[in-house]
């Protein structure tokens, strides 16, 4: 539901560049197909790319041995990263600071015994965070890709007999930090967690729920605010001071603890009533940690949240026209939601809302004709007629309000 610029998974390619007719990306090959970082991707819609020729792009990424770790220099970081796969430090250079707390680690794994008084698929009582243990037990780290797109470090942990296997991506033109991670998941009655403590002064955090977001305090002031250990959210969340912050995005794992100002995401959850084996299985998922200037609403975290959970999606073939835009909207605060089919099957049914609890006047821009538009109810009943320019509808939305439009 936005413009956006992103890493697309094109598959088997033998091209050494794609170009869009005005700018040529250059093609990374990796063990899972080739990928290029495609810019001003349409919003609702689709993008030609055609196979091109182009001098080999070089890689912007530069990695040192240091000790039994790594020195990572990316066009936005510099990253130390020591021997258990964990950042020492992850220094922003863009705006000349330390995104983490001092002498502590990022993407320290850790796990938890988690035995709740009842309900244990359900509730994560206080104390559990009493006894646990760093997971360590790396057997493997190696790079496995450094090309012009992305830079990548494959880690893989074992702890008793329980296989965690991770891909952090390094992105050329992307701040965004992406933990790609697979977990053969052995453990009963424990809970594994990520740990990320970022140097950033504020007394609340930012999490994003269905069609807007809420805050929740960090200390534990108050008996509410002890209550609140652990928080949920859906896409992000985040930490931000007066010019910096820093979010923590998934693509499917929504329980946060902020306390300390340590961004900290479950990630695994194995309880045993009702069922013994919840949760023994395979995982497949990926988070992802985002620094950026100013706060969450300046920084696009939103958007960035959805490129997450919505890849964009290469598809083989020729295509009627070489760009096309089924809908886009104006203002980064208002969220293009949904499109789908009217319940009555007379129309488009198209949702809005508004995501930075902030008024915002936004242009609907349509790339089909259409009779009239009318505003409706959540149940799709029409209330009334709105005024249409061309393609174009103007809207007024009030903070986090949810808008349904009906298209004829």
């Amino acid at each position: 539901g936005h413009r956006r610029n992103d890493v697309v998974v094109l598959g088997e390619t033998a091209a050494e560049a794609m170009t869009d007719g005005t700018t040529v990306y250059p093609v990374q090959q990796t063990k899972d197909g080739a990928i290029v970082y495609a810019e001003n991707l349409p919003s609702k819609g689709y993008q030609v790319l055609r196979p091109t020729s182009g001098a080999a792009a070089e890689t912007p990424f530069a990695v040192t041995e240091a000790g039994e770790g790594y020195t990572l220099e990316t066009p936005f970081y510099t990253i130390q990263i020591d021997a258990n796969g964990e950042f020492t430090s992850l220094f922003d250079k863009e705006n000349d600071r330390e995104v983490l707390q001092s002498g502590t680690t990022g993407n320290e794994l850790r796990i938890y015994e988690d035995k709740p008084l009842q309900y244990s698929a359900w509730n994560l009582d206080i104390f559990h965070t009493e006894k646990s243990w760093k997971v360590e037990g790396v057997r493997r780290m190696e790079w496995t890709e450094n090309g012009p797109v992305r830079a990548t470090l494959e880690i893989e942990r074992e702890v008793m007999d329980t296989v965690i296997r991770q891909q952090i991506h390094f992105y050329a033109k992307d701040r965004r930090i992406d933990f790609e991670t697979y977990v053969d998941w052995k453990f009963a009655e424990h809970v594994l967690k990520v740990h990320f403590p970022v140097d950033v002064h504020s007394d609340e955090a930012t999490f994003d729920i269905q069609f807007g977001n809420v805050t929740r305090k960090l200390h534990t002031n108050t008996s509410w605010d002890q209550a609140r250990f652990e928080v949920c959210g859906h896409k992000w969340a985040d930490i931000s001071e007066g010019s910096y912050g820093v979010s923590l995005m998934n693509d499917c794992k929504y329980g946060y603890s902020m306390k300390n100002r340590v961004m900290t995401q479950t990630l695994i959850k194995s309880g045993t009533e009702p069922n013994l084996t919840a949760d023994q299985e395979e995982h497949f998922f990926t988070y992802s940690l985002y620094p950026h200037a100013g706060t969450w609403r300046e920084a696009g975290t939103e958007q960035e949240a959805l490129n997450l959970n919505v890849p964009a999606k290469a598809v083989a073939g020729a295509a009627e026209k070489d760009r096309m835009e089924f809908l886009s909207v104006d203002k980064r605060d208002v969220v293009l939601e949904t499109v789908k089919k009217a319940e009555d099957g007379d129309g488009v049914i198209v949702r809005l809302y508004e995501c930075c609890n902030s008024r915002a006047n936004v242009n609907l821009t349509l790339g089909f004709d259409f009779d009239d538009v009318y505003l409706t109810d959540l149940l799709e009943n029409e209330e009334r007629k709105l005024r249409k320019h061309g393609r174009t509808v103007n809207l007024t939305l009030k903070p986090f309000e949810i808008v349904t439009l009906k298209l004829k």
